[in-house]
């Protein structure tokens, strides 16, 4: 029976959407500091959800892909 109720409280296996700055700091072999920063930029796709700063995935993508130089 306590197997079943592990197995009923776990969180299903779904793919992040979003990324955390820790996240993009170590990416972008950034400080911490500096990534927080980023977030706050016009322009950067970040969202805050409460006192949580997350970065959508696909839209930090396509920022990184606009900042490409060449």
């Amino acid at each position: 029976m306590r197997e079943q109720n592990r197995e009923a409280s776990r969180k299903p296996d779904i793919e992040p959407v979003v990324y955390n700055i820790p996240e993009i700091a170590s990416m972008l072999d950034i400080h911490l500091i500096g990534a927080y920063e980023l977030a706050k930029r016009k322009g950067f796709p970040s969202v805050r959800i409460g006192r949580r700063i997350v970065v959508p995935k696909e839209a930090f993508h396509r920022w990184l892909e606009g900042e490409a130089v060449g």
